[in-house]
């Protein structure tokens, strides 16, 4: 990484914005990189299928029981309500900065800026934990591999555990550096080796598994939401499924570099979340159907087996094709801690770029045409959060895992806020912004934000995650609105070092014309 560094908002390179307009300005990427496909693969490889629903169909079954296939569905509703305002926003404004810039254009600065904080941190946050994921799974395999099982535990070596991490984390900011086609054809291979594998996995699972002692049989009334008791065990399943969807806003991250990024990105993000859903319905049925959801042997509600469904079940299903599953929740981790490094270091690209924070998170490599400066801050902060989080205790870092879920609903339903309000000229303009600039942006926005109050107040109880707690009060809740709260401090800072960002001379505040062109 020796090559020289250019800085954004440098009038011969990066078309710097005229401080007299204060609008969208290009920031030196380099645009027509990415194909439709090529979006929907970062999308897919972001939300991490296989790792996700590894350490996250335990936990949703503990809360849905044989719900689990409505559970999804629901959680399904806000994400594609929430996905439809984002190709709404990125047909009017493609931008890098996606929640940043579209709810700074929406509401101002200090809500925009809060808005990309809480992007950030829920990206910094996963990042940590898919680097913790990979380094478990990477011993797993070798272990596997060699046959030699004391290689499994080097992962509870705190110094191995948090130096391979470094290692996994150093690559990944390694081949982000270098740009979106070396990212491109790592991630094909990836992504579909874990696609192979899961398929193999649900078709085995169906095959079999009227040979499980656990096993039951297929119903309709998983569907039927009516069966959970009630509203707190909805709001955490689809505080869960909110989770284990996240991420397909990748896809409009890379706007600037996609060809046609106006139509192409919006679009990506919608197909990759209706594929994400058909993955899981089909993974959930047939591990329901295997595994039943009792609480002991290999029932889904067996608390310990719950971190990692898939290395429990694995044996049973795929016999002697079992290491395939770790090969591939090891390439889902690995290739999602790649991927998703482009949203923290495309929206430090943009708050840099728009002065929302220091100049130098603007640079731009001249050579790979990446937010070289970003990315590797975004890969620091990661590891370095990992590596405290680690060695103060386990439980910290999976309250903060649970504490995540409220910055996603928070970011998401502020962008979907942003559309209703920054389209509110155009809304009764034609039937079709009826729908995509009000009704399903507040929709989704509204029942996001209910997720969040909900699962706020219930993570006050100490008993929610872990059991922690800081003079009484739960520490998922205490960690989820402490980092909000440490944002809106850093944002103060920010505030009186840079002022021209938070009084609209970068970036102002505006709404598009009554009638937008389609």
């Amino acid at each position: 990484m020796t090559e020289t560094i250019r800085t954004s908002t440098s009038e011969a390179t990066a078309g710097r914005h005229s401080p007299g307009t204060a609008g969208i300005s290009p920031k030196g990427l380099k645009g027509g990189q990415l194909g439709l496909l090529a979006v929907v693969v970062l999308g897919i490889s972001t939300i991490a299928p296989a790792y996700t629903l590894t350490s996250a169909l335990g936990p949703t079954v503990n809360e849905a029981g044989l719900q689990l296939p409505v559970i999804f569905l629901i959680g399904f509703i806000p994400m594609i309500l929430v996905s439809l305002a984002y190709r709404e926003l990125n047909a009017d404004s493609p931008d890098s900065g996606t929640t940043f810039t579209w709810v700074t254009k929406a509401f101002g600065p200090w809500i925009g800026w809060m808005g990309g904080w809480g992007l950030l941190a829920a990206n910094i946050i996963v990042l940590s934990n898919l680097a913790g994921v990979a380094v478990d799974f990477f011993y797993l395999f070798l272990s596997q591999l060699t046959g030699a099982p004391e290689l499994a535990d080097l992962a509870a070596n705190k110094a191995v555990n948090v130096v391979t991490c470094f290692v996994f984390v150093a690559l990944a900011v390694w081949i982000s550096y270098r740009g979106l086609h070396t990212t491109k054809m790592v991630q094909y291979g990836l992504v579909g080796f874990q696609l192979l594998v899961l398929a193999l996995f649900v078709g085995m699972a169906f095959a079999n598994w009227s040979a499980s002692e656990t096993s039951i049989p297929f119903s309709w009334e998983w569907f039927d939401v009516t069966r959970i008791e009630t509203f707190g065990q909805i709001a955490a399943g689809i505080s869960l499924s909110i989770f284990v969807y996240w991420g397909w806003d990748v896809c409009l991250t890379v706007n600037e570099e996609t060809a046609n990024g106006k139509k192409v990105s919006g679009l990506a993000g919608t197909l990759t979340a209706l594929i994400v859903l058909a993955i899981y319905l089909l993974v959930s049925i047939a591990t329901m159907m295997f595994a039943g959801v009792g609480d002991t042997g290999n029932g889904l509600n067996n608390t310990e087996i719950h971190e990692n469904i898939f290395t429990a079940l694995a044996s049973p299903i795929m016999g002697p094709f079992a290491i395939l599953m770790s090969m591939a929740v090891l390439s889902s981790s690995a290739a999602s801690l790649q991927s998703t490094f482009m949203s923290p270091s495309r929206s430090l690209l943009a708050m840099g770029h728009y002065g929302a924070l220091p100049e130098r998170f603007s640079r731009v490599s001249s050579r790979f045409a990446t937010p070289g400066f970003a990315t590797v801050a975004a890969g620091i902060m990661s590891a370095g959060f990992y590596a405290v989080m680690h060695v103060v205790s386990e439980n910290v870092l999976n309250d903060t895992i649970l504490a995540l879920g409220l910055m996603i609903c928070f970011y998401y339903g502020l962008t979907a806020l942003a559309c209703a309000w920054y389209f509110r000229q155009s809304v009764f303009s034609s039937l079709r912004h009826f729908l995509l600039r009000l009704v399903c942006p507040v929709l989704g926005g509204v029942g996001l934000f209910v997720v969040f109050g909900q699962t706020a107040v219930d993570s006050l109880a100490p008993e929610f995650g872990s059991g922690s707690e800081v003079f009484g009060v739960g520490l998922v809740f205490v960690l989820g609105v402490g980092i909000l709260a440490s944002g809106a401090v850093f944002m103060l800072i920010m505030a009186r070092l840079r002022p021209g960002f938070f009084q609209g001379e970068t970036l102002r505040r505006d709404t598009p014309a009554l009638v937008v062109p389609e």
